[in-house]
């Protein structure tokens, strides 16, 4: 899939790091977390245009994940919890 045609979409995050599989399930790029650590650890996941194995992968404002269906840049949240 080119591109021009995978969704592109705005991830917010109200808390950094946030490890790469649960990104994916969270946005509904896999069924389950294991089905999203196959994908990462299958080559399918690339993290800042490299390639990204690591399922565990720290991900930070700024980050942008592409999958074969998505590009995903991750941006904090202006919604912070205030009791911290």
């Amino acid at each position: 899939m080119t591109d021009d045609k995978k969704v592109r979409q705005m991830v917010e995050i109200t808390m950094e790091p946030v490890e790469l599989h649960k990104i994916l399930k969270f946005e509904n790029l896999a069924a389950s977390g294991g089905e999203a650590k196959f994908r990462i650890q299958d080559g399918q996941v690339r993290v800042n245009g490299q390639t990204e194995t690591r399922k565990r992968r720290k991900i930070r404002h700024g980050d942008v994940i592409e999958t074969p269906e998505a590009i995903l840049t991750i941006v904090k949240s202006d919604h912070l919890n205030s009791d911290h």
